[in-house]
């Protein structure tokens, strides 16, 4: 592998993990876009190296980070929560993967990028703004 690609990896992986320590988003909404521009990875391998990435070693650490933190501030995180939420991520991630590999690449970019259109709306919050003006304009 060439230093400069290294480089970027490096790059790629460093904003991934302090924006997903940070508000808890990194895999998708960084990794994927990076890989598929900088990489020239396709969508799907891009996906399944975000996926790959985010293992039990990363996930782990940060998870470790929240739980300590949350306990000392007197919000302690729910085993029982993380462990219902896990088994449906488990079951989700198999289903969604066996979808994914089998839907055209071009398609595949759509549907992610509608995804994050759709987040981008939502948290700024434009998405109560757009239904206001469309009820304001049939009322």
């Amino acid at each position: 592998m060439a230093s400069q690609e290294m480089i970027i990896l490096v790059m790629i992986g460093l904003a991934a993990g302090i924006l997903s320590g940070l508000i808890g988003v990194g895999g998708g909404v960084i990794m994927v876009p990076a890989l598929a521009f900088f990489m020239h990875y396709s969508q799907h391998q891009a996906q399944g190296t975000s996926l790959g990435v985010l293992t039990l070693p990363v996930a782990a650490l940060a998870f470790f980070k929240y739980y300590t933190e949350c306990r000392k501030m007197g919000t302690p995180l729910d085993p029982k929560v993380i462990l219902i939420l896990a088994a449906g991520f488990i079951v989700g991630g198999f289903v969604g993967s066996s979808l994914a590999v089998k839907i055209n690449q071009e398609m595949l970019k759509k549907i992610f990028g509608i995804i994050m259109l759709y987040t981008a709306f939502k948290l700024f919050g434009w998405d109560t703004i757009i239904i206001r003006w469309v009820r304001s304009v049939f009322q």
